[in-house]
């Protein structure tokens, strides 16, 4: 059986293992890179082509698990340019509901806040920390005026998270809403990459 290299973003690690261990898609590799590379996104381009090129001699097929994630169609060309396929969609929080029910929930509600349960479990570093909100609470409005809601995309009904999630929409001063995705959205993008099924 060929081998495939999954090149993910870290906040994707969890669910992606846990949908390949489910699915027995033994070969089927995961490499991430860090999650944090979302607030500094002029680092996820380059970040991916070196782990294309350290590890073309190795796999016969490469899949990478990135939206644009403000890459600014960067990324884009750098898998065109080493003729490798991501999944599709423009960030996680389509991989983890299917394109179509996220674009129906931001319609719903256009100053909607996503948060996954990788977000809600690292809110305070990624958010509160690495945006200055916790030492310069002032900042808090300068970043989320203008949203009206957080919506938590929950992958599982784990109450742990929940209250993280809530913790999270509080620290923001913004409702919390919960849905429920489970892994299927993510099971079914990569089902539909050829080099998952070979």
């Amino acid at each position: 059986m060929s081998r495939t290299l999954l090149i993910a973003c870290g906040a994707l690690a969890h669910e992606l293992v846990d949908v390949l261990k489910a699915n027995q898609w033994s070969h089927i590799d995961v490499q991430c890179l860090p999650a944090e590379w979302h607030n500094t996104p002029d680092k996820i381009a380059p970040g991916v082509e070196q782990k294309i090129i350290q590890n073309k001699k190795d796999y016969d097929h490469m899949l990478v698990a990135y939206g644009d994630c403000g890459t600014g169609g960067h990324l884009d060309a750098v898998l065109q340019r080493h003729q490798v396929e991501r999944l599709p969609g423009a960030h996680c929080y389509a991989f983890f509901t299917g394109q179509e029910t996220f674009t129906a929930l931001a319609d719903e509600e256009l100053g909607t806040f996503f948060l996954t349960d990788y977000l809600a479990w690292h809110f305070d570093r990624l958010i509160l920390d690495a945006l200055g909100i916790r030492k310069h609470p002032e900042l808090r409005d300068m970043y989320f005026g203008n949203y009206t809601r957080m919506l938590y995309l929950a992958q599982t009904e784990n109450q742990e998270r929940l209250a993280q999630a809530t913790a999270a929409a509080e620290s923001i001063n913004l409702p919390l809403e919960v849905h429920y995705t489970g892994l299927q959205p993510i099971q079914h993008a990569l089902q539909g990459i050829r080099v998952v099924a070979e």
